[in-house]
């Protein structure tokens, strides 16, 4: 009877298994399991997309202008291969506009975002984001990103090098693809990184994360998953960013409302526009070293 009464104490007094058992959480800066699929979606379609290009007889046959990225328009082998489709010139040309005002809308009009914190924190999110978008594309304290690295690469300006060999153009005009072609040059020779490319992958995967996250820990989808997205904290600790949202969140913020819809929309226009760059415009390389 000793002997039991010292092994009931023992069990009495040892911790539990599951009050000893911690949360073993990825690190803040890698792909959850969650995020690890969606991520592949993009390898994926500029993959098919190179394959589909290769494998098809219309768009292999049709003629392609290495100087403009794409096939002669006169002869393009799709609606989609022309650089002055609708969907073109109206969504990618004007492709940022279209994710902020998607996220605008998303934020307006789900529940989560009352509160002033989060709001704030998903406005800093798109404001980095969208930094990052204007340094590659716009401007980086003179000629962007893809400009710079265009001309290391020993691309140039062929008709506007002519013009300031004759004193008609300015040196600076040079620096950038936008300029060349308001001369009528042909920017041409270097590293043409997609643009297109850079723009689709960028906006649509940060709307996707916007999105995901955010209707999943409302939804208390994810808690006790382990895939719940890590985040620092001031005191560098990893925690699960569920902490960072509002605990009693109603059934009801599961639903994505209509700002969460149109985001959607805009996601998926993305993708598919995507897919017709991959299929018809620029070379393989050019496509996948998108700095995205």
């Amino acid at each position: 009877m000793a002997g039991s009464s010292s092994v009931n104490d023992i069990a009495s007094t040892a911790p539990s298994v599951s009050a000893t058992t911690t949360t073993t959480r990825s690190s803040p800066f890698l792909p959850t399991p969650l995020e690890t699929p969606l991520l592949l979606v993009y390898p994926s379609i500029l993959t098919f997309g190179a394959l589909f290009s290769v494998l098809s007889p219309d768009t292999r046959g049709a003629p392609y202008d290495v100087a403009r990225q794409s096939h002669v328009q006169a002869h393009a082998p799709s609606y989609f291969a022309r650089k002055d489709n609708l969907f073109n010139v109206l969504f990618v040309k004007r492709g940022w506009l279209w994710i902020t005002v998607a996220f605008l809308a998303f934020i307006a009009t789900h529940p989560t975002f009352r509160h002033g914190r989060m709001a704030a924190r998903a406005a800093t999110r798109w404001a980095l984001v969208t930094g990052w978008w204007i340094l590659v594309t716009q401007w980086c304290f003179g000629p962007p990103l893809i400009d710079r690295g265009f001309r290391f690469t020993g691309g140039k300006c062929e008709v506007a090098r002519d013009a300031v060999s004759a004193g008609t153009a300015d040196q600076k005009e040079l620096f950038t693809a936008a300029a060349c072609r308001t001369a009528g040059g042909n920017w041409s020779g270097g590293h043409d990184i997609s643009g297109h490319v850079f723009l689709l992958v960028l906006g649509s995967c940060f709307l996707v994360q916007e999105i995901v996250w955010v209707v999943l820990r409302a939804g208390s989808k994810i808690a006790g998953s382990g895939d719940d997205r890590a985040i620092v904290m001031g005191d560098g600790a990893f925690k699960g960013a569920g902490v960072e949202s509002n605990h009693a969140a109603a059934a009801h913020e599961r639903h994505l409302g209509v700002g969460g819809k149109f985001a959607l929309s805009i996601i998926g226009l993305s993708l598919w526009m995507l897919l017709m760059t991959a299929i018809y415009f620029h070379t393989w390389f050019e496509k996948v070293s998108s700095p995205s």
